[in-house]
Formats: C-alpha cells, sequence, structure tokens
C-alpha cells in the first residue's frame, strides 16, 4: 500500500511538473512574441488556457533523459556535463518539436509555429536551427536552475495538499482540452 501511495504521488508530481512547465513555455512564447518581436500578443498554445503542452512534453523528456545524469554530481562534474547537456536538450526538443509539428498539421491542418520558414536554416518550416540552440541554452538553464527549484518545492508540499492540487489542475486542463478540441473542429 505505502509502495502504491508513492507511486501515485511521482505520477501527480510528473502532471504538475508537466503542467508548470507549460506555462512557463507559454510565457516564454509570449514573451519573445510581444516584446523581442514586436507582433503583438496572441495565445500562442494550441488550447485555450495559458500553457504549451509541446513545452512540458520538452521538459519531462529533459528530466527522465537528462536530469538524471546530474543529480548527486559535483559542481565541477557538472560544468563538464554542460556540453552533453546541451546536446542531447536541443536534438531532443527539436525532434519533438518536429514529430508535433506532424502531429498538430494532422489535427488542426497547420503548425503555430511555421514563421521557421524566415530562418536560413530550417526544415520545412518545421524545425530550424536557431530555435534548437535556444533549445539547448533553455534546457541547459532549465537542468541546472529551474527543475532544482521545482523539485524541492513539490517535495515541500503535503500529499493530501499535493492531491488536491493535482485533481484541481487535472479538471480545469481535462476541461480545457475538451473545450479546445470542440473550438477546433465545430
Amino acid at each position: 500500500m505505502v509502495n502504491k501511495m508513492k507511486i501515485d504521488i511521482k505520477y501527480k508530481k510528473i502532471f504538475i511538473t508537466f503542467l508548470i512547465y507549460s506555462i512557463i513555455g507559454w510565457c516564454y512564447e509570449v514573451f519573445l512574441e510581444v516584446f523581442i518581436y514586436k507582433w503583438g500578443f496572441s495565445n500562442r498554445g494550441v488550447l485555450y488556457g495559458p500553457y504549451c503542452p509541446v513545452y512540458g512534453f520538452g521538459a519531462l523528456i529533459f528530466i527522465f533523459c537528462f536530469y538524471k545524469i546530474l543529480k548527486n554530481k559535483s559542481k565541477k562534474e557538472k560544468v563538464m556535463l554542460i556540453p552533453i547537456i546541451f546536446i542531447g536538450t536541443a536534438l531532443s526538443a527539436t525532434i519533438l518539436e518536429l514529430i508535433t509539428s506532424y502531429l498538430c498539421e494532422l489535427v488542426l491542418g497547420s503548425w503555430p509555429w511555421q514563421t521557421y520558414l524566415d530562418y536560413k536554416y530550417n526544415f520545412e518550416g518545421r524545425i530550424a536551427l536557431s530555435p534548437s540552440i535556444r533549445f539547448g541554452i533553455g534546457g541547459v538553464i532549465f537542468l541546472y536552475l529551474f527543475q532544482p527549484i521545482i523539485e524541492k518545492i513539490l517535495n515541500k508540499i503535503a500529499n493530501k495538499k499535493l492531491n488536491i492540487i493535482f485533481y484541481l489542475l487535472l479538471i480545469i486542463f481535462l476541461i480545457d482540452i475538451f473545450c479546445s478540441v470542440m473550438g477546433w473542429w465545430f
């Protein structure tokens, strides 16, 4: 029973982590759009809510593939791993973005980042070198700075509060998915 409860809490933390990084990704996209590119505000996600699930999935890939490499390493070892983490996160995020572009095109008829056609080095406007480099830099920042903080915060939350947070976020997210899908197709 205790092991089942630990597994249950682990999966709830994974979902909450997914949503946190989906929201951070949405904020990053809006920041780029409004302050860097000066295009003005628009919802940068495919859902109604303020989240980009591709960032949440990317974060989970980074955590499962690369964060374990960094944990329990000395500062010197962590510094030595930066090039590997950079390349690994850049490649994995680029592959995720490519796959996601095909899924979005299948479901929605297009993908949100077709502006990649404007980049000199791109593949079908689905992936591009410049964003891939940003993914690598972001992956290093994410794994070295953000994830340890998020992990500490989630580990401090009592299980009962974590359950409440999880179910509340899950309900909101599922309602958003339902409403968004209905909006896409009807």
